[in-house]
Order: structure tokens, then C-alpha cells, then sequence
């Protein structure tokens, strides 16, 4: 898969000394959806604003589509949509107006079947002449992605697409990407709610203070550094772990009456074996167990607090 974005010693200090990114590196491959995650405050808005031409680097240099950010801006302009994260209309304008005056901008032709294409797709077509002020915030959030396909982009940013939006409306979204992907465009998502991009992203990049501290495939990140966890529920209770079996870091969970043993399940040894025959010999009984995979959350966690 080729790249469409390429990101290279990408820094952005302003003005106060404030570093928002530093020597950033990141490819971004032509139809993939990917999700950048990462803390307030870790330059997710930042990256974006200058992949956008929002905002000037500091140093390094943007590629998208082969060409120049700088250099060639009206070219990779018009190959971008940005969905900001603040709900920035006109009030008074209608919803197909809106739309319709934004695809002008970019100095395209006047097409009102597509427009009507985007707003049914996204739920609008009934809303279309009602006048912006009047919409709900979800509704508002769905304009603001009709606003960024209007021009056609082959590239859409979705900077924290759904904050505020509940989660019928956030499902509703998920879909609209999907099938945006489908038809080719290429998605950089950038979200607060970890099950967004576990749910919808080929691969997940991390950000933290500035940097890119991993960039991962999400199924082979879950399979690298997510873990998985025996739970036991216990016959009778336990007070605390016995000394006999604390060489298996074991801990109490309920009340005392779950046994949680975490492992490594692609470890050619998980130790499973070896821990149920200590339990057995320290008369400890179980009436059931189950596992489960350690979340893309999880993972996330681990690697901002390794990074801090």
C-alpha cells in the first residue's frame, strides 16, 4: 500500500518557548483509516493543523499526495477535509446552502446531486432547509463532515469527530467512515474514546508530549503488547495471597474471591500449567475461570505512563 502522507522532522515550537512537536515522523498509507491517540495536550490538533495548512512548522516537511505543503498548497488543500474539533457555522445559512457554498470555495462546480448524496448519507437530507442555528450539537457535527466532503477530498481528518455526541450517534459515524473508506478516501482520526479506534482503525499511532512514541498495526499492537488475564473465581475467599504463591504475582480482586493471574498469551510458556498445580497443592479451589484480552485502552495507558 503506498503512502499518501508523509511526514518528516516535523517541530512546532511557538511563541513562549512551547514545544507542541517534536521531530515528528509519521506515513499515513493511501485508504487506510488511522487513528492518532494520545493526552490533552500531546499535539494531536497540532500535527494535523500543519498536515492542513493551518499552521506553519517550525521545521521538517509535509508531503501529501506527492506534493508539498508549503510549496504546493492550493494541490494539497483541495486533496484535504478537516472536521475541526469546534463546531464553528454560519447560524443563519440553511444546511444546504452551507454545503453548497463550501464546495464553491474550493472553486468546484455547483453539483446538487452530490450534495444530496452527503446529507442523506449523513442523516441530513430532511434537515437540509433548516437554518444551522436550529440544529442539535450532533447534528451540527455531522454538518461540519458534509462541509469536509463537499469538495470531494481524497484525505478526511476527523479531529475528535465525536466528543459530545451520544453513542447511537457516534455508531451512525462509525458507519458514514466505513463506507467513506470504502469508496477510497483515506481517514486520520483523532479521538479520546479508545473504542473508536479499536472498533474502526488498520493502525494506531501514539503521541505523547510531542512525540510519536509507537506506531502499530492494531491487530499486531494487540497481539505485541496487549496481555491476557486468568480470572479464578475462588471456593472460599482468600484474606491474602499465600506465601507459596506469590512467585506467580497473583492478586485479589472482589472481595477475595477472584484470582486474577495475568500472562503473555504468545509467551511459548504462559505458566498456566504451573499455577493451577500450585494452587492445587496449596488446597486452593476454584468453581470456574475465564480470560480476557487486554484493551487497545489498556495498552494506551501503559505506553503514556512508560513515556511520562
Amino acid at each position: 500500500m503506498t503512502s499518501i502522507i508523509n511526514v518528516s522532522n516535523l517541530s512546532k515550537t511557538y511563541e513562549g518557548g512551547f514545544q507542541a512537536l517534536k521531530s515528528v515522523n509519521l506515513e499515513i498509507k493511501d485508504g487506510e483509516i488511522f487513528a492518532l491517540l494520545g493526552p490533552n495536550g500531546a499535539g494531536k490538533t497540532t500535527l494535523i493543523s500543519i498536515i492542513c495548512g493551518l499552521v506553519n512548522a517550525s521545521e521538517g516537511s509535509v508531503t501529501v499526495g506527492g506534493f508539498d505543503i508549503i510549496r504546493d498548497y492550493r494541490q494539497t488543500r483541495a486533496l484535504i477535509g478537516l472536521v475541526p474539533q469546534e463546531l464553528t457555522t454560519e447560524a443563519f445559512e440553511t444546511v444546504r446552502q452551507n454545503v453548497s457554498f463550501t464546495r464553491g470555495l474550493f472553486g468546484k462546480p455547483k453539483n446538487p446531486d452530490l450534495i444530496e448524496k452527503i446529507l442523506r448519507d449523513l442523516s441530513l437530507w430532511d434537515k437540509k432547509d433548516e437554518r444551522i442555528m436550529n440544529l442539535s450539537g450532533g447534528m451540527k457535527r455531522r454538518l461540519l463532515i458534509a462541509k469536509a466532503l463537499s469538495h470531494e477530498p481524497q484525505i478526511l481528518f476527523l479531529d475528535e469527530p465525536t466528543a459530545g455526541v451520544d453513542v447511537e450517534l457516534r455508531k451512525d459515524m462509525w458507519n458514514v467512515v466505513r463506507d467513506l473508506q470504502t469508496s477510497g478516501v483515506t481517514i486520520i482520526l483523532t479521538t479520546h474514546y479508545i473504542e473508536e479506534a479499536e472498533e474502526m482503525a488498520d493502525r494506531v499511532g501514539i503521541i505523547t508530549g510531542g512525540e510519536i512514541v509507537l506506531v502499530e498495526g492494531k491487530e499486531a499492537l494487540m497481539n505485541k503488547l496487549g496481555s491476557k488475564q486468568l480470572t479464578l473465581d475462588l471456593l472460599t475467599p482468600l484474606e491474602k495471597i499465600p506465601e507459596s504463591l506469590i512467585a506467580h504475582d497473583l492478586r485479589l480482586d472482589n472481595g477475595g474471591t477472584n484470582l486474577v493471574y495475568t500472562y503473555d498469551s504468545k509467551s511459548d510458556r504462559t505458566g498456566i500449567t504451573s499455577l493451577l498445580n500450585d494452587l492445587s497443592a496449596n488446597g486452593v479451589k476454584f468453581t470456574d475461570l475465564k480470560t480476557n484480552q487486554s484493551s487497545l485502552e489498556d495498552i494506551f495507558v501503559d505506553l503514556v505512563k512508560q513515556s511520562s
